[in-house]
């Protein structure tokens, strides 16, 4: 059976549904009470339940968070304890996974507790490069942010001048990955992906240990298929992504005291542009 939501994407995955629904949404959370509660609210009101599984996991938080996702009776719940040889990313990646496990629908998407989704249309967006070409596995953005032009002429100075030094001093001050687009992966802020092919491959968010989906994304090149970036501009008119917020909102996790302060600001900033006001005090969207 054809789902509404598939229809519009103009979308036929072929071959039996394991699940009514086409989409399990996955939201790994630690510490950040205000931003997952806005997070989920928005995935309320900009998602059909009848069309998307939501699975929140909660990564050892033990605090505010814990407790309203507890509280919400229209999502799965996974509560993930540590491991030894976690780290933020590790820790983040396991989450995904323990929660792919448990995935049924044809798509999976990962977001973060720091993604707000700003328009109903969103997962349609996503949806609909699988069924332009057959041989998409994956869609999503690198960087969920818009740069001006002055802003990527200081890139590419900023780029020109740590390749140069590398050379003059043999040592590397730069992450290639940050340049060098060859290197960049869908992240998890905003990835989804066929949960067949996923399988198929034996691969997972936190395959070889690296950051979530970045051994995953390349196994799925490497088999032939395509991964669709899609453009920062045209993907923030229906999603906005406040970028390392747990980190910032938990500096515990290794964020130097500049960062925590400069983040603060700019989240404080996002969240009047989505009025996180109205959005904490509409408690209508946790039924």
């Amino acid at each position: 059976m054809r789902s509404n939501l598939l229809e519009s994407a103009g979308i036929d995955i072929g071959g039996p549904c394991l699940d009514a629904k086409e989409v399990t949404i996955l939201v790994p959370n630690y510490k950040t009470p205000e931003i997952t509660r806005i997070c989920l609210r928005l995935l309320r009101k900009h998602c059909d339940p009848s069309q998307v599984h939501v699975i929140a996991i909660d990564n050892d938080s033990d605090d505010e968070s814990l407790t309203y996702l507890k509280s919400l009776k229209w999502i799965e719940l996974i509560e993930r304890h540590r491991e030894p040889d976690d780290s933020p990313a590790l820790s983040h990646a396991r989450a995904l996974d323990l929660a792919l496990e448990r995935v049924t629908t044809p798509f999976v998407l990962s977001i973060h507790t720091d993604t707000f989704v700003r328009d109903p249309a969103w997962l349609g967006t996503l949806l609909a490069p699988f069924h332009e070409d057959p041989k998409v596995a994956g869609v999503g953005s690198w960087k969920l942010e818009t740069k001006s032009p002055l802003a990527l002429l200081g890139r590419r100075i900023e780029q020109f001048w740590k390749e140069s030094t590398a050379k003059l001093t043999g040592r590397r001050t730069w992450d290639p990955v940050r340049f060098d687009e060859s290197q960049r992966y869908l992240r998890s802020h905003c990835a989804m992906y066929r949960t067949d092919l996923i399988r198929k491959l034996g691969t997972c968010f936190s395959d070889e240990k690296r950051e979530a989906g970045r051994t995953m994304h390349r196994k799925m090149l490497e088999a032939g298929y395509r991964m669709v970036f899609l453009d920062s501009a045209h993907l923030g008119r229906y999603v906005d992504h406040l970028n390392h917020a747990t980190m910032v909102l938990n500096p515990e996790l290794g964020s130097k005291a500049s960062t925590v302060r400069s983040g603060k600001k700019r989240i404080q900033a996002r969240m009047r542009g989505i009025d996180a006001v109205g959005i904490l005090a509409d408690a209508s969207l946790d039924r």
